[in-house]
């Protein structure tokens, strides 16, 4: 390895995740080449075993075979990042000897402190990841109660014939639209698959207020509320002409407001 030229192996499922963390690197770090990308646990192995890169981006939940998988394979030969979702996971790797972690959805500040902490051990030997690689692999087996489970942060979305990776921060409501969920954006809309219901369970109920059986509205999106000439309440948003209308269930929630 020569530590001017450094080598990494980025594996992740989702390809929009995986080409922005690419991306930034190119930016943060054109030193670094990266010589394999993977979208699953058993293309990582592969690329493992063919470049032996210094450092490896590996995601924890996988298809085919997990990120934990994949660290017990290469543990101590290579440095490891850790990216995830989950903050208990993240945690727990830095704790225990892995070199960083990355949380979803990336962000570009973090991703440069964890560059620095790179570069500054590459000289040294790779951390022998024994025990996280315990504890990650039964946390992983545990579903994560959803009282504690992190908010979702990032969703994929139907923008025309372009998959978009948008943050749930750029979301202004969620609306039931036939077999989709529809996305209200400042710039236009995007859909999903995923139904109402289950983003009610994964989103935080704390910036999402759900004023519609149909519908999901950002709270720091609202501009007003007020009512129609039928007396219905309905929500203005800051950007953007659209009205939403709120069930007389649900308007408690602006009582104090």
């Amino acid at each position: 390895m020569s530590l001017l030229s450094p080598t990494a192996v980025v594996a992740e499922d989702e390809a929009p995740l995986r080409g922005e963390l690419v991306e930034q690197l190119g930016k943060l770090w054109p030193e670094l080449s990266i010589v394999g990308e993977a979208a699953d646990g058993l293309e990582a192995l592969r690329l493992l075993d063919q470049h032996r890169p210094d450092v490896l981006f590996l995601d924890i939940q996988m298809p085919g075979a997990t990120g934990i998988d994949v660290a017990r394979q290469v543990n101590g030969r290579a440095h490891v990042v850790f990216v995830t979702a989950y903050d208990q996971y993240a945690i727990a790797a830095f704790d225990q000897g892995a070199v960083d972690y990355l949380l979803k959805p990336l962000a570009g500040a973090r991703l440069f402190t964890a560059i620095s902490r790179l570069k500054a051990r590459l000289g040294q030997a790779p951390a022998q990841l024994g025990g996280v690689l315990e504890e990650l692999g039964t946390r992983a087996s545990v579903p994560v109660p959803s009282a504690t489970r992190a908010p979702l942060r990032w969703i994929n979305a139907s923008v025309g014939q372009t998959l978009r990776l948008i943050t749930v921060d750029e979301v202004m409501f969620f609306q039931s639209d036939n077999k989709y969920t529809r996305l209200g954006l400042k710039d236009g809309e995007a859909l999903i698959r995923k139904p109402l219901k289950e983003l009610i369970d994964e989103l935080d109920p704390e910036q999402f207020w759900q004023i519609h059986r149909s519908t999901l509205v950002n709270v720091n999106s609202i501009a007003s509320v007020s009512r129609d000439f039928r007396g219905r309440m309905q929500i203005k948003l800051k950007h953007g002409s659209e009205m939403l209308l709120v069930a007389e269930s649900c308007a408690h929630l602006f009582r104090q407001m």
